[in-house]
């Protein structure tokens, strides 16, 4: 089950991340005040909806049983965490922590920041399968 639960988690990230994604919480999401905190809310928000959406779907289809209480713990450890990650503070600090300037300025910042969603997504799925 858990491959199948990280497959659904991984493309409802992607579906929140790319194609649901407003271009006002893309520029903002990360932006200081009400403006950047209302953003990064709404954009997890999402990421919850799509992630509860297709485990939803595979619950139907492939015949699953999720625990209500669990289900409803990873969805919110998803939106939680994809809020802190999307602040961008945290991928700014582990990137001077590792000691990644060149990479920082050439555009790593958004890989480190796939990355420690993919980590979310994939200890969401473990734990819905364990």
């Amino acid at each position: 089950m858990f491959a199948e639960t990280f497959l659904l988690l991984y493309v409802g990230h992607l579906l929140a991340d790319y194609p649901l994604q407003t271009d006002h919480q893309a520029a903002h999401k990360a932006g200081p005040g009400r403006r950047g905190w209302t953003a990064n809310a709404t954009h997890a928000s999402v990421h919850v909806l799509a992630c509860a959406a297709l485990l939803g779907l595979g619950a139907l289809v492939l015949g699953w049983r999720l625990p209500l209480l669990p289900t409803l713990a990873a969805l919110a450890w998803i939106g939680t965490t994809h809020a802190a990650i999307d602040r961008r503070r945290l991928i700014a600090a582990w990137m001077r922590w590792a000691r990644q300037p060149k990479f920082a300025d050439h555009g790593g910042a958004a890989h480190v920041d796939q990355t420690a969603h993919v980590l979310a997504l994939a200890l969401a799925a473990l734990f819905l399968a364990a």
